[in-house]
């Protein structure tokens, strides 16, 4: 059974009934203050917190979760109601893993299984070097440190700042692995002013496979 806490003023039943939110496997429990949120999790886990961007102070919530060591690893899905802008940076550096928009399209239901089945905590931790071209079209290429990997991101450690959203080229060689590991990526969480959470939207050819065998072969921290 997956448990998801639904955070908002109105009722989402009506916009997110078509979607895997509201399969049978699926608890959902409704909120719309953090105190709410937090006694929910209090009393079992949740798999995913999704929250409505049209919600008061919605970035000052989703940054109380991740500070809160009960719901910090949760997945944290915000419905976005209008076009990406200003506002959704914020509540991306707030610590939300993904914006969903609505109405939900369709890549939504494959975005947030992936967000719910991914284990947070399963990554490899090997300091490798990095080459990086940042922005895609910016020119700049420089080389940074991956500090953390798993099948869909990774932490990275940069000499040059990065912007939430922005996005980057990578390639990689993991310790054993004969092979170069190329892909793009979008920055989607800053921790501290040189760490760099980033989503791997894409990994060519067989990459993310290797990643994947790399991983389960590694010991999670």
């Amino acid at each position: 059974m997956i448990r998801v806490a639904l955070v908002s003023d109105a009722d989402l039943a009506p916009e997110l009934a078509g979607t895997v939110l509201f399969r049978q496997n699926v608890e959902r429990v409704r909120a719309s203050r953090l105190e709410e949120v937090q006694s929910v999790a209090d009393a079992g886990q949740l798999d995913v917190v999704v929250v409505d961007s049209a919600l008061a102070n919605a970035a000052g919530l989703v940054a109380a979760l991740r500070q809160d060591p009960v719901t910090r690893a949760t997945a944290v899905v915000v419905l976005g109601r209008t076009e990406f802008g200003f506002d959704h940076l914020d509540l991306l550096e707030a610590g939300a893993n993904a914006i969903l928009p609505l109405p939900p399209g369709r890549d939504w239901d494959d975005r947030l299984v992936r967000l719910i089945h991914v284990p947070v905590r399963r990554a490899a931790r090997f300091p490798v070097d990095m080459a990086i071209e940042g922005g895609l079209n910016s020119g700049l290429t420089f080389t940074a440190r991956a500090l953390n990997l798993s099948v869909h991101g990774l932490l990275l450690e940069s000499p040059h700042p990065l912007d939430v959203g922005e996005d980057l080229r990578f390639s990689f060689l993991m310790p054993g692995v004969n092979a170069v590991i190329c892909g793009t990526g979008t920055v989607i969480r800053a921790a501290g002013t040189d760490r760099f959470g980033v989503e791997l939207t894409h990994v060519d050819g067989d990459g993310r496979v290797r990643i994947k065998r790399y991983v389960e072969s590694s010991p999670s921290d």
